[in-house]
């Protein structure tokens, strides 16, 4: 299989899983490490997908320019600013600027599609005997777990305002899941979540 054929297969996978993305950085002229003369250079952009979270390396169609936090179409149809997906790309290959908008981005995607994740409060089940998915968030421990499953029994949750104000002492929970997702994307967890690895 050819380079060519790699990256094809990729972008393949990778749109079945996301069709947008939010821009993390725009570089007009491509790294600066990229010793290639300008005129061979092509701009590169990252970005992570509003549906799984994925890092990836984009190239914009000719002419494009972007701003952070702006939405592209990634998927299979006819794209506007993006020709093609490089790839996936591994946390520790972001710009500085693309590090210092991923919180931002991170709670841009949560606060945008609540649904998502009100739908994890109300359908969480055990991981084993011992270890509950809820118990995975940072800041919640059996007894929030269990209050949790018992308000949820009574009635499924209908936002993030809705959790907590009937679980007792309850973190904010959109704040929670945002750790959490930053937390996976620097890979510190053993089981993901919400980030497609």
């Amino acid at each position: 299989m050819d380079m060519e054929e790699h990256y094809r297969l990729q972008e393949r996978e990778i749109i079945v899983k996301e069709t947008r993305a939010l821009v993390l950085d725009f570089l007009p002229n491509g790294y600066p490490f990229d010793r290639r003369p300008i005129h061979k250079k092509t701009a590169i952009v990252q970005a992570i997908g509003s549906d799984h979270f994925t890092l990836l390396e984009l190239i914009p169609k000719r002419g494009v320019t972007l701003k952070l936090m702006q939405e592209v179409y990634i998927g299979p149809d006819k794209r506007e600013d993006i020709q093609h997906i490089i790839g996936r790309l591994h946390i520790g290959k972001l710009t500085g600027t693309a590090k210092q908008e991923l919180e931002f981005v991170v709670k841009e995607i949560v606060h945008g599609n609540p649904g998502k994740f009100i739908e994890f409060f109300n359908k969480a089940q055990p991981l084993s005997t011992r270890m509950h998915q809820l118990e995975l968030l940072p800041g919640l421990g059996k007894k929030h777990m269990w209050e949790i499953i018992e308000a949820r029994e009574e009635k499924q949750f209908e936002s993030f305002a809705d959790i907590k104000a009937r679980v007792k002492l309850m973190p904010d929970p959109e704040k929670v899941i945002m750790k959490r997702v930053l937390s996976e994307l620097e890979g510190n967890e053993k089981y993901n979540l919400f980030v497609d690895r």
